[in-house]
C-alpha cells in the first residue's frame, strides 16, 4: 500500500510527523507540504486511491471536499490537527483526533496518542506554535534544565520561522527537505547542535527580525496593535515569528502584521491577546481567504480597499 504523509510546512506539522515516523518507521512515503498557508494541501493528492494517508495540521475544514473524494477512493485515512474542523465526516476508513483548544497543538496531540513517547519533540512543536507555557510545562515534568529548555524553544521557532513566505521561493528550506534533515534525529537536542540548516535560519532571523524591528504600528488602540511590512521576502519570512514576539510584549492586546502581496493585496496575521486565546479564527472568516484558529489565525489575500474595513473591525472584536 502506498503510504502518503501531508502536514503542514511549519513546526507543527514538521515535529507531529517526526514523531509519528520515530515510532512507526516507513521506507517511502509521499511527502506532501508546502509554505504555512498552504493550507489547501489534500488537492495535490485528490487522484490517490486505496493508499494510506496521514494529514496533519491543517484545517479539515478547508479540505472538506478533497477528504470526502479521497474517502471515496478507499484510502484509509489518519487525520491529527487542531485547527476549527466544522462536521467531522463518518467513516470506517477515516481516524481522526482532533482538538481546537487554544493551548493545544498537533505535536502535542501526536504526543498523547503515543503516550509521551517523543516528548521533547512535541515541546519544540509546542514552542513553535507560540505555546511557551505550555511547553515549559512539558519540559519541567521531563526535568530538563532551563538551557535544554532555550535550546527546545529556539528549534521551534527557527522551524517555525522557515515555513512562512508567500511562496516557496520566499523560504531557506523546503519544509519537505527540512523535515528530511530533522528525520535522523530521536532528540532534538542533538539536532539543536548539530543541524547546519538551524545555524543557517538562525542567521537569517536575525536580519529579518532587525528590520522588523524598526517598523511602527499602522493602528495602537486598547483592542490591540496592528503593523504593516514592506512587499519583500524578508517580511513575508519573518510575519509569523514577529507576530509571535509582539503578542507577548503586551499579552492583554490582540496583534495583527500585514504584508502586501504581488498583487496589491493583503497577507495578514492575527493573534489573540495571549491572556484570552480566543477571537482570531472568527475574525479571520469574516472576511475571503480568511481562516486559522482561535489564538492565531490569518488573512491571505484581503483586498486592499477593505483595509479600512478590516481595521475598524479588528478594533471592535478584539474590545
Amino acid at each position: 500500500m502506498d503510504r502518503i504523509d501531508v502536514f503542514n510546512g511549519d513546526a507543527d506539522g514538521i515535529c507531529a510527523l517526526h514523531q509519528l515516523r520515530l515510532e512507526e518507521p516507513v521506507q517511502a512515503s509521499q511527502l506532501i507540504t508546502g509554505v504555512k498557508r498552504d493550507i489547501t494541501l489534500l488537492k495535490y493528492v485528490v487522484n490517490t486511491v486505496s493508499a494510506s494517508i496521514t494529514i496533519l495540521d491543517i484545517s479539515l475544514d478547508r479540505n472538506r471536499d478533497s477528504l470526502a473524494v479521497l474517502l471515496s477512493q478507499k484510502n484509509d485515512i489518519l487525520y491529527i490537527d487542531h485547527h476549527f474542523s466544522g462536521e467531522i465526516p463518518s467513516s470506517d476508513n477515516l481516524e481522526t483526533l482532533i482538538d481546537p483548544d487554544p493551548l493545544v497543538c498537533t505535536s502535542l496531540l501526536v504526543d498523547k496518542r503515543l503516550d509521551g513517547k517523543f516528548k521533547k519533540w512535541a515541546i519544540t512543536g509546542a514552542f513553535g506554535d507560540n505555546l511557551d507555557e505550555v511547553a515549559t510545562q512539558h519540559a519541567q515534568t521531563l526535568g530538563m534544565s532551563p538551557q535544554e529548555i532555550d535550546a527546545l524553544k529556539e528549534t521551534g521557532v527557527l522551524l517555525n520561522y522557515n515555513g512562512y513566505g508567500a511562496d516557496l521561493d520566499d523560504l531557506f528550506y523546503h519544509p519537505a527537505e527540512l523535515y528530511q534533515q530533522v528525520q535522523p534525529y530521536q532528540d532534538p537536542l542533538q539536532f539543536h547542535a548539530e543541524s547546519v540548516a538551524l545555524k543557517t535560519l538562525r542567521t537569517g532571523y536575525a536580519e529579518d527580525m532587525k528590520r522588523a524591528l524598526s517598523c511602527s504600528p499602522l493602528l495602537e488602540n486598547q483592542s490591540g496593535r496592528i503593523f504593516k511590512l514592506p512587499p519583500a521576502a524578508w517580511a513575508r519570512r519573518v510575519s509569523g515569528v514577529y507576530a509571535n514576539k509582539l503578542a507577548r510584549e503586551k499579552a492583554d492586546l490582540a496583534h495583527g502584521l500585514l504584508t502586501e502581496n504581488s498583487d496589491g493585496s493583503l497577507r495578514i496575521s492575527i493573534r489573540a491577546p495571549l491572556n484570552k486565546r480566543t477571537g482570531a479564527d472568527q475574525l479571520c472568516r469574516k472576511f475571503p481567504t480568511g481562516g486559522g484558529r482561535a489564538a492565531a489565525a490569518g488573512i491571505n489575500q484581503l483586498p486592499s480597499s477593505m483595509l479600512d474595513e478590516f481595521l475598524a473591525i479588528f478594533t471592535e472584536h478584539f474590545s
